[in-house]
């Protein structure tokens, strides 16, 4: 019973536990963007009547769990572990939502990647039958996060060549064991037929990028080792996929990650899918696309997985990458080291 390691890096879940539901709350900004239409709730300014961006990102974490675990027809006390963090030190907006939920929390940080992160040790403790439902979430702001990583917003700052615009969204995964009784019949926006099969868990890869507004070239080398890598350790091709998708590499970050896979005989171009470059339209002149721990969350949560309940894709290979830098280490002329973890989304009816 329960899951078993594979190759190196690589897990596979025996008891292949279920996707139920997913809650999303986003920015009025993202909305206007390519998905608009998509997300259950939309904030009508950057504080949501709120005091501050800070208190407004924590609300918006908080509604983003409660609207999956109300999708699925539970309530919080059906919940075994709140597992996720954000962007902000010491992960503020996950352990505040987390007091107010009530729920046993684990809080992870791994910046950008840190949804799939939670997906993978979600998955480890619902395959393993040491919990039977879990909440993953993340979330970034777009002003909490400019403020924490790089100018203050009074300033108005231009972007640079390579820049990315952190998402101001917050998304919540319901993960439970496949014999979890939830229905479409009983609650129509719940998934019967999604699920995790495998996961990979990355490793720390570090370019020697120290420009904090170059997100994409940072991160681009950890999501080409860990894509190699969960090739190497299952034996599959990316042919074996509907699609390889990123979480915010951007245009610049995508580019280079078709030229590092290519170097080892991958051509991934054809199926990759990056949520960077897919929540915003091209009028919206976010330079190279998105960026935060919002930004895969929100775009998985609203998009990717209502197309795999559909049938629409029936095999995702989901990363979703990280720059592990921090103000203080970058004052200190440290480099940007980047981490890509992934998980096998697949449907199975």
């Amino acid at each position: 019973m329960g899951h078993r390691k594979i190759g190196k890096q690589t897990i596979t879940f025996t008891n292949s536990p279920r996707v139920v539901a997913a809650g999303t709350v986003v920015g009025h900004f993202e909305e206007q963007g390519a998905l608009s239409g998509h997300f259950d709730k939309v904030i009508t300014d950057d504080k949501w009547g709120e005091k501050s961006f800070e208190l407004c990102e924590r609300k918006m974490y908080e509604n983003a769990v409660c609207i999956a675990i109300e999708k699925a027809g539970k309530t919080t006390q059906d919940v075994d572990v709140l597992l996720g963090g954000d962007l902000l030190n010491q992960i503020i907006s996950a352990g505040y939502a987390a007091r107010s939920l009530e729920l046993p929390f684990l809080g992870l940080y791994g910046a950008c990647s840190t949804i799939i992160e939670a997906s993978l040790v979600g998955s480890i403790l619902v395959d393993s039958e040491c919990a039977n439902s879990v909440a993953c979430a993340a979330s970034s702001h777009f002003s909490t996060a400019e403020r924490q990583f790089r100018m203050p917003l009074e300033l108005g700052t231009q972007p640079t060549p390579t820049a990315q615009r952190t998402v101001t969204g917050a998304g919540c995964l319901l993960i439970s064991k496949d014999s979890d009784n939830t229905s479409k019949a009983t609650q129509p926006e719940c998934f019967e037929n999604v699920y995790i099969t495998q996961a990979t868990i990355g490793r720390v890869v570090d370019l020697g990028i120290t420009d904090g507004n170059n997100m994409g070239a940072a991160m681009a080398p950890a999501a080409a080792d860990t894509l190699l890598m969960h090739l190497e350790d299952t034996g599959h091709s990316v042919n074996d996929y509907d699609l390889i998708v990123t979480g915010d590499l951007g245009t610049f970050g995508s580019k280079m990650f078709y030229m590092l896979c290519e170097e080892k005989g991958v051509s991934v171009a054809d199926l990759h899918l990056d949520c960077g470059t897919t929540i915003y339209l091209p009028s919206q002149k976010v330079v190279c696309g998105a960026s935060g721990c919002g930004c895969a969350s929100v775009v998985l949560g609203s998009y990717l997985l209502k197309r795999i309940e559909a049938g629409d894709i029936k095999k995702i290979f989901m990363m979703a990458t990280g720059a592990l830098m921090s103000p203080v280490a970058g004052l200190q002329g440290e480099t940007i080291p980047g981490i890509a973890h992934g998980i096998v989304l697949e449907r199975r009816a």
